[in-house]
């Protein structure tokens, strides 16, 4: 069991990975081999002190001293730039030398999909807004792998992933229009060809990390019809080869009510030069690797545009009617990452909560004493773990799933139920840890603040619950991607059932699992109206099925290997909470376990699986 909370004065400052056994917990899970494990270990323990004592301080900084945009220099001129508080630029010059974007191209081995989720979300619970920069450079570099031309290709490649921060570069994406906004379809802003590379005229209005090197853009090439069929993904760099800034003007920079470090802003494209994604000569066309290794070996000068060389795009190369998926790839990872950084915050507010509750002294007693205060601490963590089981699942799906198109459905349905759920819930998190601080959670200089802030912007990053309800019915509708995700619960209940500790909890999802049968099938038949007006219920019924599931998933898993069933505690709690039929709103529930089971839940120990209540 971990220490007690009472012995620590404030989160800050403290290992976080030392103090999450549950994350170790899922490295353990879902990284059977040593090497991973040990790979994993190496690489994620490290990030603990990196950001609990190093990246947290300084994010408070930022947060006081957002980015400005700075026109003009002393001589009149347009400049154009964004100037950062030190703090932030620190944070992310660490973040770079310790390969949080590269390390896939250094490591000299694969990374397990875990190993750089687990990261991702111990840096959220410092800062969501720099894994925001990051994570976005990630998916550019992961677009300029498989789709940019080969002329090019290495190059922007070794500078996206170096771990040098004086010579790496950002990646950043433009998507919404001020007269499209989710509706991408409306979208305005041309591409013409130009030779070799395309000139891009329009403006885009939700620039986030706007300051970035290389943006990926959507544009409507000439021609092309109207509508997302339409559209067509270029690769942006922000800078000609000569320094001068590439055909577009930051008009002003968003006065957002949180994530203040990263730069969000308006921008306009006047002839900005771009490489069509995924045109002839890219990796995507010739099978090229575009590995960082390769290109270290390969880049040359003058490959920027107004100086690439070689085939130009098939004529019908940008009007494939695949620009927009493409473009989708990099949306379902940054949506991937956007769960991430719910769960980061929630992780935050509760271990914020639990030193708070247990430092604090009301009535002569600590006050996660009192059955109230014990009560939402445990329910904050019970519903934190429902996220991760469901979010790493989505990272692990390739092993989980009975096969690689299994895995790819149960990817494309399970991530934006997990970003819809745990942005959600951790906005719910964050406001119930704040009241815990009482009066001191609303005053900027404790830490809830800012939390708060921060975790209501996620709910809307890369699409609002009512924009994610859509996409879920389209997997279900377009590629029946919900069957894969119920066969997925369905093996996990066949997992937990052997374990009678399990019995009660198992009996509750399976319930919830023919509800979601039949939910399916009426709303698969029914009018289109009553169909999308229901979509949310049906959304929220299927998230709760599944992270229930993935609980009793872990809990059968952690009996069988070490005979304990605190986990098992964990999943019976959130099933009774989210699942069960609950008369008189669960007063007459019996369960004590938030008061009897208070202290191993919350600090992770042991609990002996008699323990439990029948």
């Amino acid at each position: 069991m971990l220490p007690d909370y009472a012995e620590h004065e404030e989160a800050v400052g403290l290992d976080w990975y030392q103090l999450d056994p549950n994350l170790s917990f899922l490295l353990d899970r879902y990284l059977p081999d040593p090497a991973d494990r040990a790979f994993a270990e190496e690489h994620v323990s490290a990030y603990g002190p990196l950001v609990g004592r190093t990246l947290a301080p300084r994010a408070e900084e930022t947060d006081a001293h957002g980015p400005v945009l700075r026109r003009y220099d002393r001589w009149g001129y347009e400049v154009g730039e964004v100037v950062h508080h030190p703090t932030w630029l620190q944070n992310k010059a660490d973040l770079v030398r310790n390969g949080f974007v590269g390390l896939s191209q250094h490591a000299g081995r694969p990374v397990p999909a875990v190993v750089t989720a687990a990261r991702a979300y111990l840096v959220s619970q410092a800062e969501t807004a720099i894994y925001c920069g990051l994570g976005m450079t990630g998916g550019a570099a992961d677009v300029v792998e498989r789709y940019a031309p080969a002329s090019v290709r290495d190059q922007l490649l070794e500078r996206l992933t170096s771990l040098d921060p004086d010579t790496a570069w950002e990646g950043g994406m433009f998507l919404t229009e001020r007269q499209g906004g989710s509706d991408v379809g409306a979208n305005t802003t041309r591409a013409v060809q130009d030779g070799d590379e395309w000139r891009l005229f329009g403006d885009k209005h939700f620039c986030s990390n706007v300051d970035a090197d290389v943006f990926i853009v959507l544009a409507r090439p000439e021609g092309a019809p109207a509508g997302s069929p339409g559209l067509a993904t270029f690769i942006v760099p922000s800078r000609t080869p000569e320094g001068a800034p590439n055909g577009f003007v930051i008009k002003r920079l968003k006065p957002k009510f949180g994530t203040v470090g990263v730069p969000t802003g308006e921008v306009t494209l006047d002839g900005a030069r771009a490489w069509l994604a995924g045109g002839s000569g890219s990796a995507a066309a010739s099978g090229a690797s575009g590995s960082a290794a390769d290109g270290a070996a390969q880049a040359t000068a003058g490959t920027l545009p107004g100086a690439a060389t070689g085939p130009s795009p098939a004529p019908d190369a940008a009007r494939d009617g695949r620009g927009i998926n493409r473009m989708m790839e990099m949306v379902n990872a940054s949506r991937f990452g956007v769960a991430l950084m719910g769960l980061g915050i929630h992780r935050r507010a509760f271990l914020e909560a639990v030193i708070y509750a247990a430092r604090r002294e009301q009535w002569g007693q600590r006050i996660d004493r009192y059955p109230l205060v014990r009560e939402t601490l445990v329910d904050i963590l019970v519903d934190l773990e429902a996220g991760l089981a469901a979010t790493f699942e989505c990272a692990a799906a390739a092993r989980t799933a009975e096969d690689a198109e299994e895995g790819r459905l149960l990817r494309r349905i399970l991530i934006p139920l997990a970003k819809m759920r745990t942005t959600r819930v951790g906005l719910w998190a964050t406001s119930n840890a704040l009241e815990v601080f009482g009066g001191n959670g609303y005053m900027t200089d404790w830490p809830m603040a800012r939390q708060l802030r921060d975790a209501q912007c996620h709910t809307i990053w890369e699409g609002t619950e009512n924009i994610l309800c859509l996409d879920v019915r389209r997997a279900m509708r377009g590629e029946q991607a919900h069957l894969a995700l119920t066969a997925r619960v369905e093996r996990a209940l066949e997992i937990a059932a052997p374990h009678k500790v399990l019995a009660g909890a198992v009996d509750v999802v399976a319930a919830a699992l023919r509800d979601v049968h039949r939910a399916s099938e009426y709303l698969a038949s029914a009018p289109d109206d009553v169909a999308l007006l229901q979509q949310r219920k049906l959304a929220e019924l299927l998230a709760d099925t599944a992270e229930g599931a993935l609980l009793l998933d872990e809990a059968a898993w952690s009996l069988a290997r070490d005979g304990d069933a605190r986990k098992a505690a964990v999943a019976r709690r959130f099933a009774t909470r989210k699942l069960a039929d609950q008369p008189v709103r669960g007063i007459l529930d019996p369960d004590r376990s938030v008061l009897d089971h208070f202290e191993p839940i919350t600090r992770y120990g042991r609990i002996e699986p008699e323990e439990l209540a029948a």
